[in-house]
């Protein structure tokens, strides 16, 4: 049988520098794999590729199924997309899975005992990156959230919590607000949570409980969560731990992986030899297990650990009175080969669970979807933005069964009554709802609009799903 063969790539700024020490490491051990490696990242990006992907990586990607990378430094300003973005929805990589722990007293912790999982979905919510300019004064973002996508998060989560036999998973979203998007995690949440009696379970608003992770961590064994509060908690969480640079990130599908470590490129000590390799080399870690190596990530990992406990720290963990000598990235890796086939005294191995976790949602029964409305969003500057006489202007047009339910500026109910002190911006969204209507007339509707000289900018339809609003509210309504 052959070697299990990776992706393997370096990245930008320390990534080359970390990546080294890591293969390092793992030729060593004389670790059974194969490896190709990819050149995505800065150099592509500077290539003329706005995904930092040249097209011609996909088919070794895809045929290899797993890859180490190293962080990777994506131009700031419009046109570039992220390259672990692109990744994660291409490759579908729905499960980012962070575990953070404290390794005290040998890297300094204000919360010795920490040891938090935590997953986040990894596709969707702000992260899918919709976004649009819609007037001189507005931009808009699209808040994906799709109950397959969370399903399988969720479902993740609940298997990985047996197969770890971890106890309890917090659902953290903020659905007092968001009560469609988060209110359908939460509710999934629930949903799931029904089938594994053996696992307790409870929510938390997403800033008490970033609250709580950051100052009673013990209190916490499994987070999941939405993409953008899990990548902002994660890396709390790892801080909180002890170091952003101790920390390791997997990244997985149904048939794919990335391993990463949590920290950034760093750029401004790239080439100085004094960045920790230990995020990556946790991710390799992780990554071994996932291919069957549950022996070598073992073995490696104890040999971390042992460092670790022998004081042999880099620049970001090294503290007087508890670290014995201060290596460089390269000194650093020597010190754990040297250690290889070592045990650990007093730290405890993370354990592993060999291979992947196979997710399919479950098929929905259909709902009837009945078009009921339209929020019909309009650009306009005139008349000191009273809203009065835009609300009188639209108020004239026949709107056929649609009824004028109501105006708001960023959400604020501004017509019919007046809408307080709230600032205005040039956007309006005005909602028309009425009972067993066609798309004809909401046409017919436009139309109107048009011609009344009203720009209209975006048309967002309203339905129920076997009678149940499918839309939130507006405020005042």
């Amino acid at each position: 049988m052959s070697n299990p063969h990776i992706v393997v790539v370096r990245g930008d700024g320390i990534g080359p520098e970390i990546t080294g020490a890591v293969l390092k490491i793992l030729h060593a051990n004389q670790t059974p794999i194969e490896y190709t490696e990819l050149e995505i990242g800065e150099r592509a990006y500077l290539k003329g590729y706005p995904t930092g992907i040249p097209p011609d990586t996909w088919e070794i990607i895809r045929a290899h199924r797993v890859m180490l990378k190293g962080p990777i430094t994506t131009p700031q300003g419009g046109g570039y997309k992220s390259v672990n973005v692109t990744l994660r929805k291409s490759l579908g990589l729905y499960a980012n899975v962070r575990q953070c722990r404290a390794f005290a007293p040998y890297v300094t912790s204000l919360h010795p005992t920490m040891d938090v999982v935590i997953l986040r979905e990894n596709e969707e919510d702000l992260y899918a990156g919709i976004e649009y300019r819609q007037s001189q004064q507005v931009v808009l973002g699209l808040k994906v959230v799709t109950r397959p996508g969370t399903e399988s998060i969720i479902r993740y989560a609940f298997e990985y919590a047996r197969a770890y036999g971890r106890k309890k998973l917090t659902c953290m979203t903020k659905d007092n607000i968001m009560k469609m998007t988060d209110g359908l995690f939460h509710r999934v949440f629930e949903e799931v949570a029904q089938e594994y009696p053996d696992l307790k379970t409870d929510h938390m608003i997403i800033d008490i409980g970033a609250a709580r992770l950051a100052a009673q961590p013990e209190m916490l064994d499994m987070i999941v969560t939405l993409n953008l509060y899990g990548d902002i908690l994660s890396d709390i969480a790892a801080q909180v731990a002890g170091s952003i640079g101790l920390a390791g990130s997997a990244n997985v599908g149904n048939d794919a992986a990335m391993f990463e470590a949590v920290h950034g490129s760093a750029p401004d000590i790239a080439d100085r030899d004094i960045a920790n390799p230990s995020g990556l080399l946790n991710a390799a870690i992780q990554m071994l297990v996932h291919i069957g190596l549950s022996d070598d990530a073992r073995r490696i990992q104890n040999a971390w650990l042992k460092t670790l406990e022998d004081g042999i720290h880099t620049l970001d963990m090294y503290r007087e009175g508890i670290s014995a000598r201060l290596v460089g990235t390269r000194g650093f890796a020597d010190a754990i080969i040297e250690r290889l086939g070592q045990q650990p005294d007093q730290l405890e191995s993370i354990t592993y669970r060999a291979g992947g976790i196979h997710i399919k949602p479950r098929p929905l029964k259909p709902q009837k979807q009945a078009l009921v409305g339209a929020d019909i969003f309009l650009v306009w500057d005139e008349l000191d933005r009273d809203p009065q006489i835009l609300g009188k202007k639209l108020d004239s047009l026949d709107t056929g069964p649609l009824k004028f339910q109501l105006m708001t500026n960023r959400g604020v109910k501004v017509y019919p009554d007046e809408g307080g002190e709230s600032v205005r911006a040039d956007m309006w969204r005005c909602r028309y709802l009425g009972d067993e209507i066609k798309y004809d007339d909401i046409l017919r509707l436009l139309a109107q609009i048009n011609q009344a000289g009203i720009q209209v900018n975006q048309v967002q339809n309203l339905y129920t799903f076997d009678g149940e609003r499918g839309y939130s509210l507006g405020q005042g309504e």
